[in-house]
């Protein structure tokens, strides 16, 4: 005997992005490597070495946030100090650049191992920071262009739409050049925006 209802159909689930699928086992390893290396060079020197080592790691971590943390805070308040006495912010001055690398590389040296920490001091390389600063820059506006609909990067898209007075309008493209008939308009009622 059957009832006539059917079963409901849910969409297929997204396939995981490869970086997704492969981060825990990277993690993992990570952390099998870190701990083999301590033991290495606790076996090399002592284990006091390596607790030194560590703890001069989570001091100079500390030290490197602070100080980022304290530059990106004055540039802000520069920044509000200026808006306030109604001048002009210089395009070109770009006084908190890198903070964000900076940030990354005291939390790299605070975290316990040897390669978090020679990483960490690779991000405190000026030069550095500005060649990933400028790949990172690249590669969001690359994906930016690159955003289908239903993506982060879409979303960001849709949020950039917006008003003179800043009021973001939701809506849809009424293209009034396309005659009727075309195969572009079929000339039945649209449904609605929100669904």
């Amino acid at each position: 005997m059957t009832t006539g209802a059917s079963t409901p159909t849910y969409p297929a689930r997204p396939r995981r992005s490869r970086l997704l699928r492969f981060l825990p086992l990277g993690i993992a390893a990570w952390l099998v490597l870190e701990i083999w290396l301590l033991t290495v060079v606790a076996g090399a020197a002592s284990g006091f070495t390596v607790f030194l080592l560590l703890v001069a790691g989570f001091v100079l971590g500390s030290v490197v946030i602070k100080r980022a943390g304290r530059r990106a805070f004055r540039v802000l308040s520069e920044t509000l100090q200026q808006q306030q006495s109604g001048g002009v912010l210089p395009q070109g001055e770009r006084g908190a650049e890198g903070n964000g690398l900076m940030m990354l590389g005291g939390l790299l040296l605070m975290l316990p191992g040897l390669i978090s920490d020679a990483l960490g001091l690779l991000l405190l390389i000026p030069p550095l920071q500005k060649a990933l600063s400028r790949y990172g820059e690249r590669t969001f506006e690359r994906k930016m262009r690159e955003a289908t609909p239903g993506t982060l990067g879409d979303a960001f898209q849709q949020a950039r739409i917006h008003r003179p007075d800043g009021k973001v309008v939701p809506g849809e493209v009424i293209r009034e050049d396309v005659p009727r008939g075309t195969g572009e308009d079929t000339g039945s009622p649209r449904p609605p925006l929100n669904s």
